[in-house]
């Protein structure tokens, strides 16, 4: 898992991304599309056009990094197609590599006594 700062902001590219992109490639995105600073230390979280994968590139003062997720079954679940970007919580971040909606995690039931 990726360290992160409480400082460190996610951010999701809405829509769907050519997968074919590199770190360079998804890095000028931020950059020239959603006028985002891709060294700033945030994520910038890319979906490709079937849901099944995305891509996670993060600058930590050291160098770029790039990561893939692929699941083996279902989508991610992902904001509305519209070009731009929104932010998210490192928690939600969370809820959404583990194939969880993210929108709306729902508890489990707790037990109401102890024995």
């Amino acid at each position: 898992m990726i360290p992160l700062a409480p400082s460190v902001r996610v951010w999701l590219a809405t829509g769907h991304t050519d997968m074919r992109k590199g770190m360079n490639s998804l890095s000028l995105l931020v950059q020239e599309k959603f006028n985002r600073d891709p060294h700033s230390g945030d994520l910038f979280v890319f979906r490709g056009a079937r849901g099944d994968k995305i891509k996670v590139i993060w600058f930590d003062d050291i160098g770029m990094s790039l990561y893939l997720k692929r699941l083996e079954r279902g989508m991610f679940i992902w904001p509305q197609p519209v070009d731009g970007v929104i932010s998210i919580s490192s928690a939600q971040l969370g809820y959404l590599l583990s194939g969880i909606d993210w929108r709306n995690p729902v508890h489990t039931s707790r037990p109401l006594l102890a024995g």
